[in-house]
């Protein structure tokens, strides 16, 4: 058997049709999109092309879209720089956040408190979703950004991302001070694949999505920023993007990302279905396990993720004996992999540690195939029974 990777919600493969886009620009085409000369227009035009793609996908103005290195790039943006605009005037502020984000939203936040800034974290539920309610509850009238992702990495589950961004609206428009924004984030990194990610639907002022995530390059990401929100730069030394991120482009890489899109796009739909009829097939095998149980609500999770916990089996065993047999997968965010603390996920979510440090991602993807869930579940099987004969 070939070796089988159920680790997409780390990275994904780069398509080869991805490649094949980007080829000219690691080669012939190598011009600074910054220069005037014909060799340098060329590379711009390619760079438009992406970033016309890229707000096709989103259904949002080309100037709205500035290109990253990285979701965690975006989400640093995003979130110190509206800080940034707001304390160099002297304002008082508070963000909101909830208790599963991913780390690359958590620690900002956590950097920010050192900052002197107010945060409140949002509880979900046990099945891993934030409530409305639970959003309401910690507005303040000096609130002025509410970060929220769309999908949840290590669970999958989906967040009420709408009803979030029309309860800010509503909040918006009672506020005596008009002048003190309340602005939203969306880190959508695990849901472009699936998800409907038009900004105009969502309500949202902010949203970070990483190439790699969708058989795009590593190093390439984007931030879509509604024109108009109030947000300081990072660094600076240049004019690109906008003078929001300014350093040479990544010209290979953005091109990556447009035809990463223009796939997404294109081929969503069939490929939701064919992962659902993997996921079912998982599923259905691993409940028969004993001493088994699955984390979060199946009916408002991305159809890619399934996490589980064995008992009386820790993750990170289970995950190097799969990999001995050729079977990829991981103990939750790859992020955080080397950490024994239970994952911070399965912890909100209000699930014991017993449980916890048994738990397995299995995240598929637009390589995977039916074919492959017999042998991985006879694998899995094996394993959780020696490691549980092993156990005191």
């Amino acid at each position: 058997m070939k070796p089988i990777y159920f680790d997409n919600s780390a990275t994904t493969p780069l398509d080869r049709r991805v490649l094949a886009g980007m080829t000219p620009y690691l080669t012939k085409e190598f011009g600074n999109s910054g220069s005037i000369h014909s060799v340098g227009q060329r590379a711009l035009a390619a760079v438009d092309g992406a970033r016309d793609k890229t707000a096709d996908f989103l259904n949002c103005d080309p100037q709205e879209i500035i290109f990253t290195a990285g979701a965690t790039e975006s989400n640093n943006l995003a979130i110190q720089g509206v800080v940034n605009y707001f304390q160099k005037r002297g304002t008082k502020i508070h963000l909101i956040t909830s208790k599963i984000e991913h780390p690359s939203v958590l620690e900002v936040m956590k950097e920010m408190e050192k900052r002197g800034v107010a945060v409140s974290y949002a509880n979900v539920d046990n099945s891993g979703v934030v409530k409305t309610t639970e959003i309401a509850r910690l507005i303040r009238p000096e609130t002025v950004l509410i970060s929220v992702m769309y999908a949840n990495n290590e669970v999958g589950s989906i967040q009420p991302i709408e009803e979030i961004a029309s309860l800010i609206k509503t909040e918006k428009a009672r506020r005596k001070t008009k002048d003190l924004a309340l602005y939203f984030h969306v880190d959508a990194v695990q849901a472009v694949n699936y998800l409907n990610c038009d900004v105009q639907k969502l309500g949202t002022d902010f949203l970070t999505m990483s190439g790699h995530k969708i058989y795009g390059p590593k190093g390439i990401g984007a931030l879509f920023v509604r024109r108009g929100v109030k947000i300081e730069p990072l660094y600076f030394g240049g004019h690109q993007e906008y003078a929001l991120r300014p350093g040479t482009l990544n010209v290979a890489g953005i091109v990556g990302l447009g035809k990463a899109v223009e796939l997404v796009e294109k081929e969503r739909s069939v490929a939701v279905l064919k992962l659902k009829k993997i996921k079912r097939a998982i599923m259905g095998a691993l409940s028969k396990i004993p001493e088994a149980r699955f984390n979060g609500d199946a009916e408002r999770q991305l159809p890619n993720i399934i996490n589980v916990s064995f008992r009386r089996a820790e993750g990170e065993s289970i995950l190097m004996m799969l990999d001995m047999a050729g079977i990829a997968v991981s103990t939750g965010s790859a992020c955080s992999s080397g950490s024994l603390e239970p994952s911070h996920v399965l912890s909100a979510m209000r699930i014991k540690p017993e449980w916890s440090h048994g738990s397995v991602r299995i995240s598929l993807g637009r390589c995977n195939s039916e074919a492959e869930v017999d042998y991985f579940i006879k694998k899995l099987k094996a394993v959780i029974l020696k490691l549980r004969s092993m156990a005191p």
